[in-house]
């Protein structure tokens, strides 16, 4: 029996003898108007020349087959290839039969055709569809929600939560009459946590009464002392974790950040309280006392409540300011904040002593004055007031950094878009779009420009913001493994101090020897105690995010237009340590493409080489290593460890990994792949100046010109360097000085020796820059042990990398020389030097004369130092050059961020480092390098150039340089140009 003529397919629909149909059952609109369209296919047969008879007729069976045309409404449908292959639906006159008289109460069954079992599954299809699409996007939307909360919890309730922690621990120590089992810092803050929100009361109660009120009276009283407490206490010790100078931290530092702080926690409380008492304030009884606007506000807050618009509630609220302190507030009330915790925190030493002799208690911290370099490694000192604490107070530091509170922790929830100066980022933390650290003219451009100019920019901070990330679990274990181990491997700081000589006993001379290397030892000890707190504070955000689905990173830019992650620990601008603990949250399937590109990378990650080796060549080394690969894999630490080789071990794990996945698959291409592949250009700046200079051979040598493999700037400079040093090596040491230094460090010349000078010599390094650069590769070497020689053969060399880059690149040399001038010239009319970048972003440089003002407070006299009125003439003409080509590097960046947005790409940037999936790799690759020629197809310098006549009118500036003929299209044919 065949299927019956249905709507539904498995069911059977009856068709009575003659012409007494039954009326339908109620049938639904898509029902009715295929069984309407069945019924006049069917009466066009009946009638159709083959038989006048009425129904019930007879057949005969080997007449030809009918042929059924669809539905002219079908055909207009995208059906899927059933439903096509329907189209000249034949049925055999075989399965049409004659009822008998002996069976007139039987039915006829004739079979459905195709095309309406097809049009029913895809209406029920889409139905399906629709309904798990609402589903799942109302799941989505409970669990954004939910996420969103707990952002705003962390964000708002932060210092809270601290305070109830050590309240508890508080009552549980009281009710046990026992110390609680906590880490070494949380010991310490519990010890001073009650005598120092004791001492804050009592300043508290004492302002209040005082007739003749200090200057920051009105602002202690603004939050509870015990949060005041617990926000002295983190401050003051997270400094200390970082400080430069060896367990001390400058007053005025410490005191602005601690005020700036409490301000910070006055401002979201202040908003959270109007908030909830908006919401929950009727029109109190002294309504009369109010002015008429505040009434007025009051009304309309409670009515958007009572109707939920809470964002507009936010900028209702928003437009009553909260004026900013100042540093000069901060600075008073953080030092009475500072002399509080002097006075109350007190620590004991874990030494045995006898049951007569007192305890032995001492200050845990003090304030003295103290000769402090200005910068690290000046010379020239000056006489600071600084807060030290007690060794035994930084002893176990560096061990329990994580229980550390760490502001602006990354997003669990898409950051809020950028729409103005301050308006973006996170939810209630302050945030920025551009960080001008005090500058106030940098200020004034930013809040005065409009938000279409900045719209480009606006995007792409958001596009950078959009993406997320999780914890790699994989790697993060073997990071963990190796820091319990005690460190020292993989990048990772020794987690042990370097022994302190012993005192000897001998001559002046060795007594010298002996204040020198101790010295030099507490030096590095002090380094490696900041480097392992770094380590501490890093993991603790890998750990508090590990079990995320994924979290954001919100975005802002430094004055130059280049884009920073905001949080500042585990980003993915940082370490190879944080680059290897993250990965993209969205994984892609590899791909063919993708694939390749993975072996690229980590062969790239791998370095030694490997990375200026053509494409093919490294997927080679790959292929040979694939054992190597497949141990690290498997086995990261107890292995054979291949992966340490690697200049970036982490990363190069993180890559073996996912790789070895792929390659044990059954299907390699289908393995999902969260890694983000870096696509790097090669010396970035010097690519900027060519394309600037149109200079054919400049543009070859930074791979802006199609080649077998890729060029190596560094390793002709070094060449260069070496030719120089020969020549010189030859020379009389008696008449030439030089000859002898040439000699030994004719070997120690390599790529890696000149190649940060290389790299920053476009961005403004100065001979003293280059020296320190070289001097820090020489001791790395460990090739020369005596501090005298090591300082004059750095000097020496200085002077030759900076003249060997000089003959190469002339043509970036004499744009660079235009745009100093440039900037003399205005700076010399006491302007600073203001651009606009080709997304539209003001830049202004904020060098100017700083100036010192006064403030006394209860702890010293406090020199702050502010913006004054003159430039500082040098730093604008020396700065100007780096400055433009990083607004440059910065717009690229942002133009290839939007442009991967359009085209549906995961992106993330580090300046001149694009970070996208495997498989997607060569359509990033192909949108950054239309992007550039786009950027440079601009009239960069001319416009540059005229914008400077526009703003600076009285003025007359140096006509533009020379230029090449250089043909920018190469740049989209160059597999080299990023690689």
């Amino acid at each position: 029996m065949t299927t019956a003529a249905s709507f539904f397919p498995t069911l059977q629909a009856p068709i009575h003898g003659g012409n007494a149909w039954k009326k339908p059952t109620k049938r639904c609109k898509c029902e009715r108007k295929t069984h309407l369209s069945f019924i006049s296919t069917f009466n066009s047969l009946s009638n159709s020349p083959l038989s006048s008879v009425s129904f019930p007729i007879n057949f005969d069976s080997t007449s030809e087959p009918v042929q059924l045309q669809p539905l002219a409404d079908s055909v207009q449908e995208n059906f899927t290839e059933t439903l096509d292959g329907s189209m000249n639906l034949q049925i055999p006159m075989s399965e049409v039969r004659q009822i008998t008289r002996g069976e007139s109460s039987q039915r006829i069954f004739i079979q459905d055709p195709p095309w309406i079992a097809s049009l029913f599954l895809k209406g029920l299809y889409k139905s399906v569809q629709k309904e798990v699409k609402l589903e799942y996007m109302e799941i989505e939307k409970r669990k954004y929600n939910l996420l969103r909360r707990r952002q705003i919890k962390a964000e708002t309730e932060a210092w809270e939560k601290m305070v109830e922690e050590y309240k508890e621990l508080e009552r549980e120590m009281c009710e046990k009459k026992l110390a609680p089992n906590l880490p070494y810092v949380k010991t310490l803050f519990l010890g001073w946590f009650e005598p120092l929100k004791q001492a804050i009361e009592k300043e508290q109660k004492t302002q209040r009464s005082k007739k003749q009120k200090a200057a920051f009276a009105p602002h202690i009283e603004l939050l509870s002392a015990d949060k005041m407490a617990v926000i002295v206490m983190y401050k003051m010790m997270g400094l200390l974790m970082v400080a430069q100078q060896d367990g001390c931290v400058q007053v005025v530092q410490a005191a602005v950040q601690i005020g700036g702080a409490i301000e910070q926690e006055v401002r979201i409380q202040s908003f959270l309280d109007k908030a909830r008492s908006n919401q929950r304030t009727k029109v109190p009884a002294d309504t009369e006392c109010l002015s008429k606007e505040k009434e007025v506000l009051r009304k309309r807050v409670n009515g958007l409540i009572r109707r939920r618009r809470l964002k507009e509630v936010q900028k209702l609220l928003k437009k009553e300011e909260f004026k900013a302190w100042g540093r000069d507030t901060q600075a008073k009330l953080g030092s009475r904040l500072i002399e509080l915790l002097i006075e109350s925190a007190f620590i004991q030493p874990p030494v045995s002593q006898s049951a007569d002799s007192p305890p032995d208690i001492r200050p845990a911290f003090w304030h003295r004055f103290k000769p402090v370099a200005k910068t690290p490694g000046q010379n020239i000192v000056k006489n600071y007031g600084v807060i030290e604490c007690d060794p035994i107070v930084l002893a176990g530091l560096d061990r329990t950094a994580k229980h550390m509170l760490i502001p602006y922790i990354p997003m669990l929830v898409p950051p809020r878009k950028w729409k103005g100066y301050d308006k973006g980022g996170h939810f209630f933390l302050p945030s920025y779009v551009m960080r001008t650290h005090g500058s106030s003219r940098q200020q004034d451009a930013m809040k005065n420009i409009s938000g279409k100019q900045m719209q480009k920019v606006f995007e792409a901070l958001d596009m950078l913001g959009s993406t997320k990330w999780r914890v790699n679990r994989r790697v993060l274990s073997v990071v963990e493994s190796i820091w319990a181990q005690g460190g020292n491997t993989a990048g990772l700081v020794d987690r042990k101090d370097v022994p302190i000589p012993e005192k000897p006993l001998g001559d002046l001379t060795d007594m010298q020897e002996w204040k020198w290397s101790m010295r030099k030892a507490k030096k590095i000890n002090q380094e490696l105690h900041s480097q392992r707190c770094d380590v501490e504070l890093k993991l603790s955000v890998a750990r508090r995010m590990k079990d995320e689905e994924g979290f954001y990173y919100p975005h802002n830019l430094d004055f130059r237009g280049r884009a920073y992650p905001m949080h500042p620990h585990l980003n993915h601008l940082s370490s190879d340590l944080c680059r290897g603990v993250l990965e993209f949250a969205e994984g892609r399937p590899l791909g063919k493409s993708g694939l390749r590109w993975l072996k690229i990378h980590l062969a790239n990650l791998y370095a030694g080489g490997v990375e200026k080796l053509s494409y093919d060549r490294r997927v080679a080394f790959v292929d040979d290593h694939l054992d190597s690969i497949f141990d690290s894999a498997s086995n990261p630490v107890n292995g054979d460890r291949w992966w340490l080789t690697a200049e970036d071990p982490f990363q190069c794990l993180a890559a073996c990994i996912n790789l070895s996945e792929a390659l044990k698959s059954s299907s390699p291409h289908t393995v999902i792949s969260h890694l983000p592949i870096h696509q790097d250009g090669s010396c970035n700046g010097l690519q900027h100046y060519a394309a600037l200079g149109r200079d054919t051979l400049e543009a070859a040598a930074v791979n802006l010109v199609a080649g077998e493999k890729p060029a190596d700037v560094y390793s002709e400079i070094a060449a260069r360097v070496h030719t120089i040093m020969i020549r010189d090596g030859n020379k009389d040491p008696t008449t030439n000085p030089n000859a002898l230094l040439a000699k030994i460090l004719i070997d120690q010349v390599d790529r890696k020796l000149v190649k940060q000078t290389v790299m920053t010599s476009v961005y403004g390094v100065t001979y003293v820059g280059a020296r320190e650069q070289i001097k820090r590769r020489l001791e790395e070497k460990g090739v020369i042990s005596d501090d005298r020689l090591l300082f004059r053969a750095a000097c020496y060399a200085a002077k030759v990398t900076l003249a060997a880059l000089g003959e190469i690149f002339e043509a970036a040399r004499g744009i660079m020389g235009w745009l100093g001038d440039c900037a003399k010239v205005i700076a010399a009319d006491n302007q600073p030097v203001r651009w606009t970048t080709p997304l539209g972003l003001p830049v202004v440089q904020p060098y100017y004369k700083s100036e010192r003002h006064l403030i006394r407070t209860s702890l010293q006299v406090l020199a702050l130092r502010r913006e004054g009125n003159s430039v500082d003439v040098r730093k604008q003409r020396t700065a100007f050059p780096p400055n433009f080509v990083h607004s440059l590097d910065g717009s690229h960046m942002m133009l290839t961020a939007v442009a991967c947005r359009d085209a549906g790409l995961r992106f993330a940037g580090v300046h001149d480092s694009f970070w996208t999936h495997a498989c997607d790799v060569d359509q990033m690759n192909l949108i950054l390098r239309e992007k550039f020629v786009e950027l440079y197809n601009m009239p960069v310098l001319e416009s540059l150039l005229e914008g400077f006549e526009t703003t600076y009118p009285g003025l007359t500036f140096p006509s533009l340089p020379e230029r090449g003929d250089f043909d920018l299209q190469e740049v989209l044919k160059s597999p080299y140009f990023f690689n």
